[in-house]
Formats: C-alpha cells, structure tokens, sequence
C-alpha cells in the first residue's frame, strides 16, 4: 500500500506503463479484452478518486462526461436491427470517458517534473517491448511490400495506424530524453539509438499519421523546452538537435532503401507506380464530409453514438470506423459535440495560464490533437496523454544540507 503522498504518482505510474504496453497486448492477444487498457486506466483513475478526491475547478469534465450520455439514448433509435447496441456503444465511447475520468482525477494534481519524466519512460519500456516483438515479426520489410498504402505485415500483424501511433509515441519520449536525460555521451548514443530502430520501424508501417504527428509533438516540445534553458545549455541544445536531424535523415535514408523508395512514394502521396493519387488523405476526407452532413441534418442531438459507421454499414456494405474524432463526436452528439470540444480545448489552454511548470504540455496537447485526428480514438493513448496537461507541475525543491552543531562542553 503506497502512502497517501504517493497515491497520485502510482496511479499515474500505473497508467502510464498500460498505456504504452496497450499495442502490444493487442497484437499478441495478451489482453482480457480488446478495449481492456482503456477500461484499466478508468479503474486506477476511479480508485485515485477515491483516495485524493478531485479538484473543484476539474467540474468541466464532469459536465463533459454527462453531454456524452444522450447520445446513447438517440443510438438506442437510431441504430439498425443487426447493431449490437452494447459493444457499438463501448467502442465509440471507451475512449471519450477514459480521457474524462483521467482529466477529472489528474486536474491540478501536484507532481514534480522529474515524476512526469520517468512516467514517461515506464510509458516507453513496453513500446520498446513492442518494437523489438515487430523486428522479430517481421525482420525484412522488402518481403512484405505490396505496394504504398498501410502495411499491416510490416506492422507486427497488426492495425497499422494504431501501432504507427503509439511508435510515434516512443519516438517522442526517447526524443525528449535525448535533450532532458542524457547528460553522457553514452546516455546520447542510447537513446539515439533506440529513437532511430522505433523510428524507422514506424515510418515502414507505411501509416504517416503516427509518424507526422511524432515529429509536430517533438518540435513542440522543443520549442517550449529551448526557453525554459540558460544561455549555455541552449548551445549545447542545438549541438543535439543537429545530431538529431542527422540521424532522423540516416534513419529515412535507411527505411528508403529497405523499401525500395516505396516510402518516398508513400509520404509524396504517389502509388507504386509512380502516379500522383487525387486524394491525400486516404478517405479520410470523405469521410469527415459524410459526418459533417449527418452534424448538419441532425443539429441538435446527432445521429447517436456509433451511427455514423452503422451509416456506412447499411449504405457501403462495410463499417470503415471513422479517423477523426472531431467529425464524429459532431454527427454523433450535434450541439452537444460542440460543447464537448469547447471543453476539450479551452479548458487545457486556461489552465496553462495559470500553471506554467510542465514543459511538455503543449507536446501532450499536439499529441492529442494530432492522434484523435488521424487515429479517431481507437487506443487509449490520446485520451491519457490528453489529461497529463491538467498537472500541476513543479520544480524538484534543491535540498539545502545543514551540519548538525554539537553542544559543546563547558
């Protein structure tokens, strides 16, 4: 039993280690269930309540969680004969209401930068786990090319966008060390390493919305952190970020040639052959614009949730779940969507105003945007690192040592 001091870090620790170890649970069938992280990150958050109670100020999300509700009910008329009404419904809001039960239990909760640093490394340990299960899944990507859309045999037989997303993940934390932990030479050569075998295993996944969204994250939180240094530690800060282009350049150069300029193809928006594709986004667009015509033909309390691929189900004939979780929290929930995303992204924002201690925070805000906008949000990932914004970071407190006096002897 941890003490009431630490009950915070341990849930945080504990969620932080599952959420990275998510993927991997999936593709080798190690979880209970599939949605079994997001389910276990509600439990921890659950239990953190209970021990250290919430923050008053957090009330947005607890409001955020109840606009979620209707839509079940509009689903429950909506949805067709054949829909199974409770796994549809899990499946389109597991994610929303773990990211609200996290954002309720994480908001200003006091935790030191470096408890942040190493949640993130208790994150990264299982996608390192990840990365090598892929190398041993599949060691020579050339046998598996088929062309330039997402590869799901070079991505350990698995769902390309969802592990491209949490390698993204891994790039960004081995990243962040690189600059925030690695004060010898041996410590930089490590890191490099590993960010370059996670990144190279990402962009061969052939999936570009983990890796895109990796590097905006990176760069994010470059930015913040560069001003946070004295003079002198920002020289040493852009000696390692030349390094760094230069191995991020040898590790394309490398994932070029093991794919035999395929992913130059891939990432110019061109197929095997060579021929300009008409649309960039992979369906992704079209898909977006159905939604928003069923946000515009149902204003006011959406179409209800998981309406939206049952749509595609009975029209198309396939149920293609949607990429984007701004589209389809408007068709699902209407003006109460709204209100949903106004939450999302104004409350974070504010609270910066007055919590400026965690340099990663606009790092976890890209992390989230990005990810739900390409990935919707199938793992657990966006809705975790999305209340790690809430934090009340500080400074480690430099402990001042005294000598104890003696009484001296009359």
């Amino acid at each position: 039993m941890a003490p009431n001091s630490r009950k915070t870090v341990e849930v945080l620790y504990a969620c932080g280690y599952f959420v990275g170890a998510e993927v991997l649970f999936r593709m080798t069938r190690g979880a209970v269930a599939y949605e079994a992280v997001k389910y276990l990150v509600i439990l921890f958050a659950s239990i953190g309540m209970f021990y250290k109670g919430l923050s008053g100020r957090g009330y947005p999300y607890f409001l955020y969680l109840m606009l979620l509700i209707p839509s079940i009910f509009v689903a429950s008329t909506t949805l067709s004969f054949d829909a199974n009404f409770r796994t549809n419904i899990a499946f389109v809001l597991s994610g929303p209401v773990c990211l609200g039960f996290c954002a309720l239990f994480f908001y200003d909760k006091r935790v030191t930068i470096k408890q942040v640093t190493k949640m993130l490394f208790l994150m990264a340990l299982p996608i390192v786990a990840n990365t090598v299960y892929i190398y041993f899944y599949n060691p020579t990507v050339r046998d598996v090319l088929s062309g330039t859309t997402s590869n799901r045999a070079a991505s350990g037989g698995w769902g390309a966008n969802q592990v491209a997303t949490v390698l993204g993940l891994g790039m960004f934390i081995f990243a962040a060390r690189l600059f925030t932990k690695s004060p010898t030479m041996r410590l930089k050569i490590l890191n490099t390493t590993i960010f370059c075998a996670i990144a190279f295993r990402a962009i061969v996944t052939f999936s570009r919305g983990g890796v895109i969204t990796a590097i905006l994250t990176i760069l994010a939180f470059l930015f913040i952190y560069y001003f946070t240094l004295s003079k002198k530690r920002k020289n040493n800060i852009v000696v390692i970020f030349v390094v760094f282009c230069l191995a991020m350049t040898a590790t394309w150069a490398i994932s070029s040639n093991q794919t035999d300029g395929y992913i130059d193809l891939r990432y110019t928006n061109k197929d095997h052959l060579g021929r300009e594709k008409k649309d960039v986004t992979t369906g992704r667009g079209e898909l977006f614009r159905k939604e928003m015509i069923g946000f515009i033909s149902n204003p006011f309390f959406g179409i209800g949730s998981s309406r939206a691929k049952d749509q595609r189900i009975e029209v198309e004939g396939q149920g293609v779940t949607s990429h984007s979780e701004v589209s389809r929290i408007l068709a699902e929930h209407g003006i109460l969507g709204v209100i949903i995303l106004v939450i999302l992204i104004v409350k974070p924002i504010g609270y910066r105003s007055t919590s400026k201690g965690n340099y990663y925070f606009y790092a976890f805000l890209c992390f989230w945007f990005a990810t739900i906008n390409h990935s919707s949000m199938r793992i657990a990932a966006p809705a975790f690192i999305y209340s790690l914004t809430l934090l009340n970071v500080v400074n480690e407190k430099n402990l001042i040592h005294r000598k104890q006096l003696k009484e001296q002897e009359v």
